[in-house]
């Protein structure tokens, strides 16, 4: 009867040793960290002050709203139920994100949009610009240089028209 009870408690005592740390680690649940809580508070806006981010607005509310999410990952749940959570009670304001869904697709749609036609826009502007300045300018002045191989680019002629530019070349010709 002895050596049975011996055979017994010899097998019993190592599983014991096995299974009891099994269960108390099973049973006891973890705190999140700051770090977890802030990750998912940052996402967040305070839906009482304005523009400020949940992880680190220093109201009360806030305080008790991280410590909601300290809960909630806790029990188990997920970033996104948390989120949920927070846009079912105080609505799509308290993302920091809005969410891809009907006409808030236009935040991620237009702004490339705009900055792609703008590029467009510029490349067509440098281009004719370039054209425009590599284009042979009008000579004016003395026939006998026009055509002997001179490459240098003269001033256009003038409207004579203009009555401003008429005055001006007169004024310049008595101080010459």
């Amino acid at each position: 009867m002895k050596t049975k009870s011996i055979l017994i408690l010899s097998i019993c005592m190592p599983l014991m040793a096995i299974l009891v740390p099994i269960f108390t680690v099973s049973a006891q649940k973890a705190t999140p960290s700051d770090d977890e809580v802030n990750a998912i508070a940052h996402q967040l806006y305070c839906p009482v002050c304005e523009n400020t981010p949940l992880d680190v607005c220093p109201t009360t509310a806030c305080h008790q709203w991280r410590e909601l999410i300290r809960q909630m990952l806790s029990e188990g749940k997920t970033e996104a139920q948390i989120k949920q959570y927070f846009v079912d009670y105080y609505g799509a304001r308290v993302l920091s994100e809005p969410p891809r869904t009907g006409i808030n697709w236009l935040v991620y749609v237009v702004p490339p949009v705009a900055f792609m036609a703008g590029a467009t826009l510029l490349f067509l502007a440098f281009r004719t610009w370039k054209r425009i300045g590599s284009e042979p300018v009008a000579t004016g002045g003395d026939p006998s240089t026009q055509g002997s191989g001179d490459d240098i680019a003269r001033k256009p002629i003038p409207n004579q028209d203009d009555e401003y530019i008429s005055r001006l070349e007169e004024e310049l010709r008595k101080r010459n």
